[in-house]
């Protein structure tokens, strides 16, 4: 029996962990603003030339590839094709609603659900764009702990502590993902259960996972890339070594879903960052300040595709099909689905 005041409740407690983590956000760059001005935020735009955005579009045609062939991998090693056209399509689309939307994640879900749709099923289609963020994420920490650990920067002294940390949540990720959770079949149960099973057919893919580490490395040493010509462009004289572990944990900051359109993490953990490291805060928000406009101009080339959806919806003309056909077994065979021009409508 249904409850309605109880999905009240939820949808209410829902709305306020959203403000909440928006509000967060909000905190940091007001907090910032006032500790240091609005010169930091400012100035720096004057700085950024045609060559520096050029630069970072070219990066971004590369690492949206990256991502898109990532995203392929792991629908194919959950059962479905995706063609890569239509994939690359999807992500720009999905990287500029992240860029333009509050939380950072609202382009990914589109994305997930849309997926979802044209292979008739939503969950699979957010599974696999579940799992494609987190593998990414996962060799994102595994290169920036790499780099720590061998690089002076202001956290190399918890290094040591922060990895075994690291490789017991991973050790345990790794046995739960072999075990076959039983139990009455409640809600949880059965994501419990989904999840083993995506983990076990994604670990059987030897060849995929190889695919997914060399896509992702592609994808951290694009937006690395990114974060140093913003450094470059934003006036700093300070080395690539030096430079290159603050870099790697900005980006990490970049995941926390506590953003606005990817603005606040990103400046608090560069002004503390570079602040410790006796290069001054002002200096950590002004490059960060640069990387989050040559990202957002990177990421246009979704608002095109965004607004190829919206022509065509327009002209009334019709999706591409996207058939599926299950078997008695209920055992997802290979297909393949046309994600051309509807990647994201």
């Amino acid at each position: 029996m249904d409850h309605p005041h109880g999905a009240g409740i939820l949808g209410w407690n829902r709305s306020r962990w959203t403000w909440a983590r928006l509000a967060v956000g909000v905190a940091i760059l007001a907090f910032l603003v006032w500790r240091l001005g609005t010169g930091p935020f400012l100035e720096p735009l004057q700085l950024i030339d045609v060559g520096s955005l050029a630069a970072a579009a070219a990066i971004a045609v590369l690492t949206t590839v990256a991502c898109a062939w990532r995203w392929r991998l792991v629908s194919r090693g959950l059962g479905t094709d995706l063609p890569l056209r239509g994939a690359v399509a999807a992500y720009y689309l999905s990287q500029f609603l992240n860029t333009v939307l509050p939380g950072g994640v609202l382009g990914d879900a589109h994305r997930a659900v849309r997926r979802g749709r044209d292979v008739g099923d939503v969950g699979h289609g957010l599974r696999a764009v579940v799992w494609e963020r987190s593998a990414g994420q996962v060799v994102q920490i595994a290169l920036t702990m790499a780099v720590l650990l061998v690089l002076p920067s202001p956290v190399r002294s918890s290094m040591p502590v922060v990895a075994g940390l690291v490789a017991t949540v991973t050790l345990c990720v790794v046995l739960l993902g072999r075990v076959s959770p039983g139990g009455a079949p409640t809600a949880l149960a059965r994501i419990a259960r989904a999840v083993a099973r995506d983990f076990r057919d994604l670990l059987r893919a030897r060849r995929t996972w190889l695919g997914i580490t060399l896509a992702s490395t592609v994808v951290v040493a694009g937006h690395t890339a990114t974060f140093l010509i913003a450094a470059r462009t934003a006036g700093s004289s300070v080395s690539a070594v030096q430079m290159l572990p603050l870099a790697l944990l900005v980006l990490l900051a970049m995941g926390l879903p506590t953003n606005i359109a990817g603005w606040g993490p990103r400046e608090g953990v560069a002004a503390w960052l570079f602040a410790v490291a006796g290069l001054g805060a002002a200096q950590g928000v002004a490059i960060a300040v640069v990387y989050g406009v040559m990202a957002l101009v990177a990421t246009l080339p979704g608002a095109v595709v965004l607004l190829a959806i919206w022509l065509r919806r327009r002209s009334d003309k019709v999706e591409p099909d996207a058939s599926v056909s299950w078997p008695a077994s209920g055992r997802r065979p290979p297909v393949t689905v046309d994600l051309e021009g509807a990647a994201g409508g």
